[in-house]
């Protein structure tokens, strides 16, 4: 069994849906340390051809707060404009059809967590690229170690074959061991985005959103771009 293990991003890019496809069973890492103005509540998007941040309001914590306890500031009105934005922005784009799909969907989630907000998302992306991938949440599992330890444990507990890691993680897999700890395979993302219209750009910009391309080719070719 191939597995991955991720904390959850908010729209997350490419990348991260490359994750999903590859394996059978992915980990949401919702446990792990929430990090102020990373992944975690925010992506971004293209607005008039230019790179742009768009996130979710959260609520002041702790540093040492976990994503799991991290809640949604739904005191400001940010879901509208968070929704106006993105509609605004890819109103006119080639699949706007087909990309007002997921802004419908996070219109209805009435959800305060942060993890659990995106991790809906997630999934509902997923199923939209038929994904037959298992998503289970760390939290679940109740494994109190840190980096590599704790990602062993979590793979030693579903008896995963093949670990396959975003090459992010490398210089700290390789640092801590992690071939010599346990005889799970180590396979380390090969993905390389490629270029596609982004419209009416002459620029690409790479490393965005999902949004960005669903947006730009659709789900079908989107499917094909993750893969």
């Amino acid at each position: 069994m191939k597995c991955s293990i991720m904390q959850p991003s908010h729209l997350p890019w490419a990348g991260y849906f490359n994750l999903i496809k590859e394996t059978d069973l992915f980990v949401f890492l919702d446990d792990a340390q929430f990090s102020k103005n990373s992944w975690h509540n925010r992506n971004k998007i293209l607005i008039n051809c230019k790179e742009s941040w768009i996130g979710v309001p959260i609520k002041k914590k702790k540093l040492n707060t976990l994503l799991n306890e991290t809640e949604i500031d739904n005191s400001k009105d940010w879901k509208n404009k968070h929704l106006k934005t993105l509609k605004q922005n890819y109103c006119k784009h080639p699949f706007k059809d087909e990309v007002i799909e997921i802004f419908e969907f996070i219109e209805k989630i009435d959800e305060n967590n942060l993890a659990r907000f995106n991790i809906k998302i997630i999934k509902f992306i997923s199923k939209k690229m038929n994904f037959n991938t298992k998503f289970i949440n760390s939290s679940k599992l109740d494994i109190n170690k840190k980096r590599t330890a704790k990602i062993i444990e979590i793979l030693n507990y579903f008896k995963a074959g093949k670990y396959i890691s975003p090459v992010g993680a490398k210089e700290y897999l390789i640092e801590d061991n992690f071939s010599k700890q346990t005889a799970v395979e180590l396979i380390f993302q090969k993905f390389k985005p490629q270029n596609y219209a982004q419209f009416k750009c002459e620029k690409f910009v790479s490393h965005l959103s999902i949004i960005d391309i669903i947006a730009n080719i659709g789900w079908k070719q989107t499917m094909k771009y993750v893969s």
